[in-house]
């Protein structure tokens, strides 16, 4: 349960600089979005918080902060126009390699 925990919690760490982005665009809804950051980031701190009482500290945060940062690097490849060139894809490749890894090991 506590790793079904970990990856909602990291799906959640997505949320919060999606709120940030989306409430720097010109026609949006500021405080809506920031709230809607604010609240991602606070269900991601406290699943994480909760995921910790079984998986390791390290492991935790580096699968949290890990599934953050490739998942934001796909919502802002898919709905930004971010560039998908094959380095970024290679190290993203890499952060997911080293999060499995952390949990086989």
């Amino acid at each position: 349960m506590n790793w079904i925990a970990l990856i909602i919690a990291g799906i959640f760490e997505i949320g919060w600089p999606l709120g940030l982005k989306m409430a720097q665009q010109p026609d949006s809804n500021k405080f809506g979005w920031i709230l809607f950051a604010i609240v991602s980031m606070s269900i991601s701190g406290g699943l994480l918080f909760y995921a910790q009482k079984t998986i390791p500290i390290g492991t935790a945060y580096a699968v949290w902060t890990g599934l953050g940062a490739v998942g934001t690097l796909m919502v802002g490849i898919f709905f930004f126009g971010d560039s998908a060139n094959v380095f970024r894809l290679l190290s993203a490749t890499l952060i997911v390699a080293g999060i499995i890894g952390l949990k086989i090991f």
